[in-house]
């Protein structure tokens, strides 16, 4: 399959180019030549280059989902990045723990080094990872405190800087049984060490989710934050004040939809607050890709049907999680950068709009993916590609 990389994106609405190619929601063509963004004024584009008709649709950073599990093959909950990229307008995706000091190696030389997309990885506190998720096997890997060095993670965090761009711990009853407190010391420690914020997921007590929230630093994020009740950022209705004290000190709030961490309810109950999350993602593993979460844009329409505006959803999931993993290049359309653009259209979304407890929202104004720009090539449908 030839690989396009020079294309013309006509007509429009441009946003994400802090002013650089037209005012954000400002009608614009956007070149990209040989796989960069280049411009128009200067390079006017041939008669045969590949063009695209964005008329009524947003031209956008492609989005970066900061919390996917993408270790296909190596582990039982990885998926394909493949299956939801073109059908979300997603360029980039930060594996969130999958692998651990034991197997980051592997993640690097069969999922970041041949990928077609921007790939990037929180490393888990737990030596081998996440390494019993499927829908018959689950054994949290913070269980064993033997699996949980913090020195050894530090360490490879540091051997593989170019890919690791933080530390992931699941502290909860699932994810480490009565090890939650223990799990989440050491994955503090691990990131106090590498010099890297840490990911902290969160299920059923222990531990209380006020300790997790008083324990996180400034950078750091809690993921899973509009989980249901109860051990939720909500309690009865009402934010936590452990939540605010800790959005207040810089605590970075992540949706992490997946299979079972997603409420309408607890999330309606945030924005009606003001209490707005600073990051959209999927947490597509093997039981939430197909559903109740498909991929990040589906996710980012949830919200969107709740009522954060386009200008906050568009941040959440462009230019503040670029910035986080150290590379805000990913989060804008900027011309001489390398191209990772998608245009989307508002017109109801690919995906229906359930959370994890079934309740469904219907949203006429759900986006859904055109096309997608990922590393300077135009990437083709999912079911064209090998």
């Amino acid at each position: 399959m030839d690989t396009i990389k020079d294309v013309w994106i006509k007509g429009g609405k441009v946003f994400g180019s802090n002013g650089s190619l037209a005012p954000d929601g400002a009608v614009a063509d956007v070149l990209v030549k040989d796989g960069k963004i280049a411009d128009a004024g200067k390079t006017p584009p041939t008669p045969e280059i590949r063009q695209i008709d964005a008329t009524g649709s947003v031209v956008i950073p492609a989005l970066t989902d900061i919390h996917a599990h993408i270790y296909w093959g190596a582990t039982a909950l990885g998926v394909k990045p493949e299956r939801a990229a073109s059908r979300s307008g997603t360029a980039t995706f930060v594996d969130a723990g999958s692998a651990g000091a034991a197997n980051i190696l592997g993640f690097q030389e069969f999922i970041h080094r041949p990928s077609p997309f921007n790939t990037f990885a929180f490393l888990n506190i737990s030596f081998p990872g996440i390494y019993g998720f499927s829908p018959r096997v689950m054994i949290g890997e913070a269980e064993n405190p033997k699996l949980l060095d913090a020195e050894t993670c530090a360490d490879a965090a540091r051997e593989f800087s170019d890919l690791v761009v933080g530390i992931k711990v699941r502290a909860g009853r699932i994810a480490a049984g009565d090890n939650g407190d223990g799990a989440l010391r050491r994955g503090l420690n691990a990131a106090e060490r590498a010099g890297l914020p840490l990911m902290c997921h969160v299920d059923l007590e222990p531990p209380r989710i006020v300790d997790i929230l008083d324990s996180l630093r400034p950078g750091d994020i809690l993921t899973h934050c509009c989980r249901p009740e109860p051990n939720a950022p909500i309690d009865d209705g009402q934010i936590r004040d452990a939540a605010w004290k800790a959005k207040e000190r810089g605590v970075l709030f992540d949706i992490g939809h997946g299979m079972g961490s997603f409420s309408f309810q607890t999330c309606r109950t945030m924005v009606d607050a003001g209490f707005v999350p600073d990051l959209i993602s999927s947490d597509i593993h093997c039981m939430s890709i197909n559903g109740p979460a498909y991929d990040v844009l589906t996710t980012m329409n949830k919200l969107l049907a709740l009522g954060v505006s386009f200008d906050a959803a568009l941040a959440a999931t462009t230019s503040r999680p670029a910035g986080i993993i150290g590379h805000p290049e990913l989060g804008r359309i900027e011309v001489g950068q390398t191209a990772n653009i998608a245009v989307l259209k508002a017109d109801g979304g690919a995906f229906p709009l359930f959370d994890v407890s079934g309740e469904h929202i219907d949203f006429e104004g759900a986006f859904s993916c055109q096309h997608l720009i990922a590393r300077g090539a135009l990437v083709p449908p999912a079911d064209m590609q090998n």
